[in-house]
């Protein structure tokens, strides 16, 4: 079963709900504030992906982050930082079973699913 993981009010998650239902993709929305984080599940992420890939620097709540932490973040600051806020993830996170896909396009999701 696809998992499309992230917050339901962000637009990339909007546009990628609105391509899988277009093209008649099954899947479960598990939306991080209502249904929270599992910190096994991140960390699996982290270890896949890579906390760098994981971790949404370009959004507001990484703004609010201090100059220290930012200075001085790696893996586990990260993964601290990312179960306290999971806004900070990069979103979606598209789990197909066997792989995770961070953000979304048209075409990268055309190339998954056909």
């Amino acid at each position: 079963m696809t998992t499309l993981y992230g917050i339901k009010n962000c637009d990339t998650i909007k546009k990628a709900r609105r391509w899988l239902e277009a093209h008649a993709i099954d899947y479960t929305f598990h939306d991080f504030r209502q249904d929270g984080l599992d910190k096994n599940q991140l960390e699996s992420w982290v270890d896949e992906l890579g906390w760098e890939v994981l971790l949404n620097k370009r959004g507001l709540m990484w703004r609010k982050v201090s100059p220290e932490q930012k200075a001085n973040i790696d893996k586990a600051s990260a993964i601290r930082l990312l179960l306290e806020e999971p806004a900070m993830i990069k979103r979606p996170v598209l789990d197909l079973g066997e792989q995770r896909i961070v953000g979304f396009s048209d075409e990268r999701y055309q190339a998954i699913f056909t």
